[in-house]
């Protein structure tokens, strides 16, 4: 596998680019933690809270709260709209997903009347899987480009290389579709065409990242409660993207179109360990502290690619090889806190702090001839610290409780080179009854993204300047949780 000059600005992946890279790094490492309905519709803020199984996730101490067992499950319905703006053309779509935010089971026993050590009141076994990323999304970009192409791109790569030794993924498929040709069969190259097309991509992707886990916690003297789990994330990406050049101003001779289909798909397994604690100061005020462990990920990706040309004469086409390669990927490690203020039993007040790294990710190769140097590098020089908040409350107005939140998810990029911050809003209500619960929640998330089209450091060598693509993304998810209560093992 060839490695390919590597130029990658925003979430998405780049149109000429279908090897493993930092932007890969990047989607399996920003993560925003769903689960049952309560947890998110007090925006996550559940950290020196406990007893929601969402928790084992976040900060394991919270399985610690739990003195009674319960059951639940969360699905959900996700609607994204994505409106993009490029070189002043305004396109929108959109996509609704359904997926499961959380099903879990908790397991709580009372020792403290069986043990020599009475001060230990509980323990606690809780396992299930809690929803930490979702793909679902789609987007469409267009607008007219006067000055440059794909094929500058395509031409940058291929100059100073024998025909037969072009990239089969894609200078081989623009050879192969007569959008690059050789000068007198030299190894220089020219274009079917210069500039002054109408360029449009549209994108659709689906899938997400999952955590199995299996969670042992206790609570000493109602004091001090502690847990650890041990995480077994899964994960699917599939994009399937169609890029097209038009000559819709009938201008340049013999050309009509050109058109690039991407097809990805990832899938990946790994492991991390959490640990937790939640300590009670007084019957009002609790703080909280976890640390999570790199995920360390083994991944599978499969990808292709088609190349079309259309012109008056006649019209090719050319296929890639099915492209298999497998890696290992270590997402950054996190810590968060917490504080949280218990109002009699009329309400609360909550409050997180999360740290990640994504400077820190890391993609190993599998392969001894085949290193990830230039991704590992840039992810070190393109991201950095990103700091999360998350705030909560909750008022009791029994059997009926009504929640809110609001999250902001910092910026993993450095040095300005985008945003992608992501700020929500969380409300939600429910009934809680000694055997029985039902919760309902809806999340209102908001982020914005520069994409390029194709590589802007290429067309910047040459001379020329590429205009990003401006996306604003609106997700609103709406979630259910059903749950059930049981007494205590004994």
């Amino acid at each position: 596998m060839k490695k390919l000059i590597l130029s990658t600005i925003g979430i998405l992946m780049s149109l000429f680019l279908l090897s493993q890279n930092e932007t890969d790094a990047l989607r399996y490492s920003y993560l925003m933690y769903g689960g049952t309905s309560r947890f998110v519709a007090m925006g996550g803020a559940f950290s020196a809270l406990g007893a929601d199984f969402s928790t084992l996730s976040t900060n394991p101490g919270g399985i610690g709260v739990y003195k009674t067992s319960e059951m639940m499950f969360a699905p959900q319905i996700n609607f994204a709209n994505a409106t993009s703006t490029y070189n002043s053309h305004v396109s929108e779509d959109s996509k609704a997903g359904l997926s499961l935010s959380n099903i879990g089971m908790v397991f709580a026993g009372d020792i403290s009347t069986s043990s020599d050590q009475p001060e230990w009141k509980n323990i606690q076994f809780g396992f299930g899987v809690n929803r930490a990323a979702d793909f679902n999304s789609s987007y469409i970009m267009s607008g007219d480009n006067s000055e440059n192409s794909i094929l500058d791109v395509y031409k940058y790569y291929a100059d100073g290389k024998e025909y037969t030794n072009l990239n089969s993924f894609d200078t081989e498929l623009a050879w192969n579709t007569w959008l690059l040709d050789t000068l007198g069969g030299s190894n220089s190259y020219v274009k079917a065409f210069d500039g002054g097309v109408y360029q449009q991509k549209s994108t659709i992707t689906s899938g997400g990242i999952n955590e199995m886990v299996l969670s042992f916690g206790g609570n000493y003297n109602d004091r001090f409660y502690l847990g650890g789990t041990m995480g077994f994330p899964y994960l699917r990406y599939v994009e399937d993207s169609y890029y097209k050049e038009i000559d819709n101003a009938d201008t340049i001779p013999m050309f009509n179109s050109l058109a690039i289909n991407d097809e990805i798909n990832t899938t990946g397994t790994g492991f991390n360990f959490k640990l937790g604690m939640i300590f009670r100061i007084t019957d009002w005020v609790r703080i909280s502290g976890a640390v999570h462990t790199p995920s360390f990920f083994r991944m599978h990706d499969t990808y292709s690619r088609v190349i079309k040309s259309e012109f008056s004469t006649n019209s090719y086409e050319s296929v890639s090889p099915q492209g298999v390669y497998d890696y290992k990927m270590t997402t950054p490690m996190r810590m968060m806190g917490g504080i949280a203020f218990i109002i009699k039993k009329m309400g609360v007040i909550s409050a997180d702090y999360e740290m990640v790294d994504y400077g820190q990710a890391r993609i190993r190769s599998t392969d001894p001839m085949y290193d990830f140097m230039d991704a590992n590098e840039n992810i070190t020089t393109n991201y950095t610290v990103a700091h999360n908040f998350k705030v909560g409350t909750e008022w009791v107005f029994k059997p009926f409780s009504v929640r809110g939140g609001f999250s902001y998810y910092g910026s993993p990029f450095a040095n300005s080179l985008n945003d992608m911050s992501t700020t929500s809003i969380h409300a939600g209500f429910g009934i809680r009854e000694k055997f029985y619960f039902i919760d309902f929640a809806y999340v209102y998330s908001m982020r914005s993204e520069d994409y390029y089209l194709y590589s802007p450091e290429v067309i910047s060598n040459l001379g020329m300047t590429l205009n990003p693509v401006k996306t604003d993304l609106v997700k609103s998810s709406f979630l259910i949780t059903l749950g059930l209560r049981f007494s205590d093992m004994n």
